[in-house]
């Protein structure tokens, strides 16, 4: 605990000239902390609706079997991984389990990821609103340029979410083989975050490119690459990193404990009203509970990241390459209001993100099925 605290603190200080050394860091402390584990089982039955739900663009990431059928979590095995002559699991080994992982889990990741792109498409146009809304641009709805950087957001974000799910079982099996006293929910919760540490290596680069795509700071993907490389070099692609460290693990903790909370009061309800103590949640009402915590999650979580959209934006340094200094100058310039600039179009982007990747997955879920 102590090591990734102080890796965060690390990061929250760092400014964006040295994002990539602070990513590299920050993944070099992981994996210290995971190495001393034993290999055994790498998947168990899994949760994924309170594990990494959404955070598509700057909202959301509806990851593996986001919605099993049914409500319930499908169960995904994997034979044990061969035992180690040492205490210490090699790096050979942890790819090994990451593959094998993902091969366990292709149906559901071959599903999310359809839904997820379906999901980044339709609502692609709100995110890129909320974007402008947060820059202070005076038109903010225009029709043009909606979809700019739509491309390398898909290129981004699907990739992310085979990343994120391998890494967090990789984090869940290795955390609680270390830490077995531990409660598991904290163990969920920990690995996710890490899980989004980790993808976020290959997240931000994307996200940089398109939310300057947005801003209409660039024509085209092609010349946003060129322009970025050329201004900045390999950092030019992780300028914001920080920022988007500091958003997307509050958002995490944030969405996991609304979550549960909202899933409980209506568990409960329900069995009150039908009598069955064995009541459980279908996966219509999972969705619904997932949108409400979301959507909370994501209000509270909006200052955070209007100063990830400025960070990644900001071409000149006005923000101070920083989040401390970018919140000051916000709140200088423009007041506690400033900061939840963008809030309406980013809280009303998750519930029908919801409802298209519930959709989308359950329709390929079942083709699938079929060719089966």
């Amino acid at each position: 605990r102590d090591l990734v605290m102080s890796t965060m603190a690390v990061s929250a200080r760092s400014r964006s000239k040295a994002p990539c050394r602070v990513f590299f860091c920050t993944i070099l402390c992981l994996s210290l902390l995971i190495l001393p584990s034993r290999a055994t089982k790498v998947c168990q039955t899994f949760q994924p609706l309170k594990r990494n739900q959404l955070n598509m663009g700057t909202t959301m990431v509806a990851a593996a079997a986001t919605f099993p059928r049914g409500g319930g979590a499908d169960k995904i095995t994997a034979t044990t991984a061969p035992a180690a002559s040492s205490t210490t699991i090699s790096s050979a080994l942890i790819l090994k389990s990451f593959l094998k992982t993902i091969a366990d889990a292709r149906s559901h990741l071959a599903a999310a990821a359809a839904a997820r792109a379906v999901s980044i498409f339709s609502m692609y146009p709100v995110d890129t609103i909320k974007t402008r809304m947060q820059m202070k641009q005076g038109d903010a709805f225009r029709l043009s340029g909606l979809y700019k950087g739509c491309a390398g957001s898909l290129v981004g974000q699907v990739p992310y979410g085979v990343l994120t799910f391998g890494s967090y079982e990789i984090y869940k099996q290795a955390l609680l083989n270390k830490f077995p006293n531990t409660k598991p929910a904290l163990i969920y919760a920990l690995s996710a975050i890490l899980g989004d540490v980790t993808g976020s290596g290959w997240l931000c680069p994307s996200e940089v490119m398109k939310q300057q795509l947005q801003a209409g700071l660039y024509p085209s993907m092609s010349e946003a690459i060129k322009g970025i490389w050329s201004k900045s070099g390999i950092a030019g692609f992780y300028q914001g990193f920080t920022g988007g460290l500091a958003r997307d693990v509050p958002f995490r903790v944030a969405q996991l404990t609304t979550f549960e909370v909202t899933k409980s009061l209506y568990l409960k309800a329900k069995k009150g009203r039908t009598g069955d103590d064995n009541a459980a949640l279908s996966a219509v009402e999972a969705a619904v509970c997932g949108a409400a915590a979301g959507s909370f999650s994501a209000a509270i979580t909006n200052p955070l990241d209007r100063i990830k959209t400025l960070m990644m934006t900001d071409t000149t340094n006005a923000y101070g390459g920083s989040v401390v200094a970018c919140a000051s100058k916000i709140l200088k310039d423009e007041g506690i209001g400033g900061l939840f600039a963008g809030v309406a179009p980013r809280v009303g982007y998750i519930a029908p993100s919801v409802c298209i990747f519930f959709v989308t997955y359950e329709f390929v879920q079942q083709k699938m099925q079929k060719k089966e």
